[in-house]
């Protein structure tokens, strides 16, 4: 039989401990035993919440970003876990997910392509299906719209550049800023994205409004189309020196 939480050293109990050390003092299970409050007979709220961090299938990445992948189904799976405590978790997720949220974009400056990354990654990072969305800006660089303009599949999204720029001359944006994600979590450009990147800087050019940079974010990880191509281009031309 499992040792009760009020049987436990009250410095070791995840509400005294978080109370005398402070949040940062607990770990992950501890943090989830918290809401999940009780445990059962044979287990404490710790032990079920160390089950529910066992659920993360990628052994090498430590983040709690699966969470938001569990259903109340999958929770509710687990002993200890009822429908009220899965809602619970779901809700505190889903709380997380918003926490990261600008609460208003539209006054920040993008200053580099890792401006934008804080607003969206980790958002778009935890997306199973390919999004893609354009952030326009005014000639400051302040953000005046973000919008989604595409949302495909797993593996592809289907873009349309006139739609892009037609709505950036709509709102007279002089700047573009493409962003995508790719749900296998690898952000390295494919052809397709490069070709694509190439095309909607062209067009948008036509109507005098500036593409800034095509990122594209993966599982914590982000690329700069516009980098990717810049070091494609160094090596190209530190190989032809060689010869």
């Amino acid at each position: 039989m499992s040792i009760k939480i009020k049987d436990m050293p009250q410095a070791e109990r995840p509400y005294e401990k978080l109370e005398l050390y402070g949040e940062k003092a607990l770990s992950n299970a501890e943090l989830l035993a918290i809401i999940i409050k009780t445990g059962t007979k044979e287990e404490t709220s710790v032990q079920i919440a160390q089950r529910i961090l066992n659920l993360n299938q990628n052994t090498q990445n430590d983040t709690l970003n699966f969470l938001r992948d569990l259903s109340l189904q999958d929770l509710m799976e687990i002993k200890g876990i009822g429908k009220v405590k899965a809602i619970q978790l779901k809700a505190m997720c889903e709380l997380s997910l918003r926490m990261n949220k600008p609460s208003n974009y539209k006054t920040i400056k993008i200053k580099s392509p890792q401006d934008i990354v804080k607003i969206c990654q980790e958002e778009l990072q935890n997306e199973k299906r390919e999004i893609g969305r354009v952030y326009y800006l005014n000639i400051k660089n302040i953000i005046i719209k973000q919008e989604d303009i595409a949302i495909g599949g797993t593996g592809h999204v289907n873009v349309s550049i006139k739609e892009i720029v037609a709505r950036g001359a709509s709102l007279r944006a002089s700047k573009i800023i493409f962003v995508h994600n790719h749900p296998s979590g690898d952000s390295t450009p494919s052809k397709q994205d490069i070709s694509f990147t190439d095309e909607l800087f062209n067009a948008a050019k036509l109507l005098k409004i500036d593409l800034i940079d095509h990122i594209i974010i993966g599982n914590m990880q982000y690329t700069s189309v516009y980098s990717y191509i810049e070091k494609m281009v160094q090596d190209v031309r530190a190989k032809t020196n060689k010869n």
